[in-house]
């Protein structure tokens, strides 16, 4: 292997990808395949998720791809697809967390019927895969090459703002810290728990900003960098955190926002003196 091949090869290895046949799990499953990943990719639409497995399969690169139904927003759901994953494979070298929902209603009018469906969706599957799932990552897991987790968070669950979106913020500041206690508890496991914060990509989630060019260029504008988030970056972390040159990083969130989370509004901290 060459020297890059040593560090993000993920030729062999077995990976998970909730909510893959759209927006950032998509991105997230093509990195992996490319890499040389076998990748099971799942989502409410079995037929969505078999099409992408054919897409990516039809690239030509070293890995592959198979997609299947699974409904996670549901105590029912997530043991299902769990057992589904446990009858496809015996080791898991790789979950990625990414299935998500959002809701967004004015502060005067927010129904308790979104909070608990995004709360569910968004925080409660991501525990239970997990918990269901530890198994077989533990079976995939080594000294020298941990098993992978990996959970999409948001900017909007590290800065206060909500936009209307109450529950998917809190939703993704709570995936946040599940993903620093997990990363805490899992270390004499041999995995790895980190997670993604993004800000604004082209998915089926932030269309309404997005999908047009127009769209994607005036989001683009209101961001430090000038610009929305790109397939690469999804994949360039990716292969970073679920490559061997990840191994020693657990426990963390990183930003892919263009860097909101640190963006102060260019204003003075102190007025001017004098």
């Amino acid at each position: 292997m060459s020297y890059f091949e040593d560090l993000f090869s993920l030729s062999g290895k077995r990976a998970l990808v909730t909510g893959g046949a759209t927006g950032i799990g998509r991105m997230m499953a093509e990195a992996l395949v490319r890499a040389g990943a076998d990748v099971m990719i799942c989502s409410r639409k079995a037929d969505a998720c078999e099409a992408v497995a054919d897409q990516l399969n039809a690239l030509g690169a070293p890995g592959k791809a198979e997609g299947f139904g699974a409904d996670l927003s549901s105590a029912e759901g997530v043991v299902a697809a769990a057992q589904d994953v446990s009858n496809r494979t015996d080791k898991l070298h790789i979950l990625m967390n990414n299935a998500g929902a959002t809701w967004g209603e004015v502060y005067e009018k927010f129904p308790r019927s979104a909070w608990d469906k995004i709360m569910n969706l968004n925080v409660t599957s991501i525990f239970e895969l997990t918990r269901d799932l530890t198994p077989l990552l533990e079976a995939a897991a080594s000294d020298e090459d941990p098993a992978r987790v990996v959970n999409t968070a948001s900017v909007m669950g590290i800065v206060p703002v909500a936009g209307g979106a109450y529950s998917y913020s809190v939703s993704k500041a709570a995936v946040i810290h599940l993903t620093k206690i997990l990363a805490n508890e899992f270390t004499k496991r041999r995995i790895t728990v980190n997670a993604f914060a993004p800000g604004p990509f082209p998915s089926k989630m932030t269309a309404f900003a997005t999908a047009t060019d127009e769209g994607a260029a005036a989001t683009g504008k209101m961001n430090p960098m000038g610009r929305i988030g790109r397939p690469e970056d999804i994949a360039a972390a990716t292969l970073f955190l679920c490559g061997y040159g990840g191994s020693y990083v657990t426990g963390t969130t990183i930003p892919l926002d263009g860097g909101y989370v640190v963006d102060t509004g260019d204003a003075d901290l102190f007025p001017e003196l004098g």
